[in-house]
């Protein structure tokens, strides 16, 4: 059994696509909490909590393709 390769790089894209995410929704959040008087508070704080959520997702949809790369994909019995 060998790595598909395509398929390892897709995963590690999308590792990096969460670790750009990990540092940006923070920050949103961040800027939204010092600002809570402003009128754009809760439009600023839904994009980090979706870019947050987006974030998790992408982890999780990261870690599973590189498995598959490694291993194949999972087999229905």
């Amino acid at each position: 059994m060998r790595t598909d390769k395509d398929l390892l790089v897709k995963g590690l894209k999308r590792l990096a696509t969460t670790v750009v995410l990990m540092f940006t929704a923070p920050l949103i959040l961040w800027q939204a909490f010092k600002n809570k008087e402003h009128f754009l508070f809760w439009p600023v704080f839904i994009v980090g909590l979706i870019l947050a959520g987006y974030a998790v997702f992408m982890g999780f949809k990261g870690i599973r393709t590189i498995i598959d790369s490694l291993f194949g994909p999972k087999k229905k019995n």
